[in-house]
């Protein structure tokens, strides 16, 4: 019962948390007449505050030093700063400029960015699913390159910057708070020192706003780290491949917005793209769903069958046939087929650890193919990765 309970609250939160990523283009334009560059200082120097108080709270503090002595890994958290101001400032810009959907296109063809990238820069095999997804994902975008009679570049920088986060995020090993904390921490002196000119030259609109602007502006550090938290009480209850299909609720949100709420243009050209996106898109989950439940099956028959055989070749207790015949020096029947259940037994573990290992890469995969932004995820606007928590999203 509790299982299922806790089950239930994952569920709850990593759904609370998408849903959340999806309706932020209706918090950027609040925020005008400030300008993208000036609301993604905000957001940097104002989330480093909210994360820096959470950290205070729970005492995670010791992470801090480890980093600080690994170059490597202080160099990856420098890249993962770099990628994510480019995804923030291109997606506020994005939304205050009008182009919700197009926005909403680069985080719906992202788990097709990701494993593209796992091929060109990991080395990684695709299966036949995966590959007929990923052009088809290709596809899409030259359909709307010609509709748009440009290709569609904001969708592609929010792909590929946000893929990028991910693989550098991957590659850090440290959880949602801590890492964006270490992120947030590279970007605050460059931020705040861009403030502090803007407030110096009178271009700033946090003095003269108003106390409702200031509010808001500062709020951009709560929008920022309250998915976060909601997405990183999902991720230790429920499997990545779940939280890879609930990724798609971001930009699915983000869609209609685009459309409902925004009123943005959706010619016969647009529909042809997404379609074909969205296409891949249940390829690459059906593909994820379907072979992580096979090997899962495969897996649970051959630790059966090894654990059924380990139990037979139980050594013979004193007394017994096959105990006197090796004392004698000979060896029984009932020895001999100990001996060769033994052997099966160690190679059926053997294969119940492939299958698992197997297992394992296909839930990864999973991840990858189904968000966030995946589903894979590493993933949504301003979220942590999902193999050790998905990039932040938006």
């Amino acid at each position: 019962m509790q299982g299922k309970s806790e089950q239930r609250a994952g569920l709850l939160s990593g759904a609370s948390a998408y849903v959340m990523w999806g309706l932020v283009p209706l918090f950027w334009p609040l925020l005008e007449p400030s300008g993208a560059v000036e609301i993604l200082a905000h957001r940097m120097v104002w989330s480093l505050g909210v994360v820096g108080v959470a950290l205070l709270v729970l005492r995670r503090w010791s992470w801090i030093g480890v980093l600080l002595r690994d170059p490597r890994r202080l160099g990856l958290i420098a890249v993962a700063a770099a990628v994510i101001t480019v995804n923030w400032g291109v997606y506020i810009w994005a939304v205050n400029n009008g182009q919700v959907v197009e926005a909403s296109l680069g985080y719906f063809i992202n788990p097709l960015v990701t494993i593209a990238i796992g091929v060109l820069l990991l080395g990684e095999r695709l299966r036949t699913a995966q590959w007929i997804a990923v052009a088809t994902g290709a596809a899409a975008v030259l359909v709307l390159a010609v509709g748009y009679g440009r290709p569609p570049w904001i969708s592609l920088v929010l792909a590929f910057s946000f893929a990028t986060y991910g693989l550098a995020k991957k590659k850090v090993g440290m959880g949602g708070l801590e890492s964006l904390a270490a992120e947030t921490a590279v970007l605050f002196v460059p931020a705040l020192g861009y403030l502090l000119w803007l407030g110096g030259t009178g271009d700033s609109t946090f003095t003269v706003g108003g106390a409702d602007h200031a509010v808001l502006l500062a709020a951009t550090g709560l929008v920022t780290a309250i998915p976060l938290v909601a997405f990183g009480a999902a991720a230790i209850r429920v499997p990545l491949s779940t939280l890879g299909l609930l990724q798609y609720l971001a930009p699915v949100f983000q869609f209609g917005l685009g459309i409902a709420y925004f009123h943005e243009e959706m010619p016969p050209e647009r529909w042809a793209g997404f379609a074909l996106v969205w296409v891949a898109l249940s390829l690459l989950t059906w593909d994820a769903l379907r072979t992580a439940r096979r090997n899962r099956g495969a897996a649970i028959r051959l630790a059966a069958v090894a654990a059924a055989a380990g139990v037979t070749a139980a050594p013979p207790e004193p007394g017994t046939a096959d105990a006197d015949a090796r004392r004698s020096g000979g060896q029984s029947p009932g020895a001999q087929t100990s001996g060769a259940q033994t052997s099966g037994a160690q190679t059926s573990g053997a294969q119940a650890r492939g299958a698992q290992t197997s297992g394992t890469r296909v839930r990864g995969a999973a991840a990858t193919d189904a968000p966030a932004p995946g589903p894979a995820p590493v993933a949504a606007p301003g979220t942590p990765d999902a193999a050790a928590e998905r990039p932040s999203r938006g």
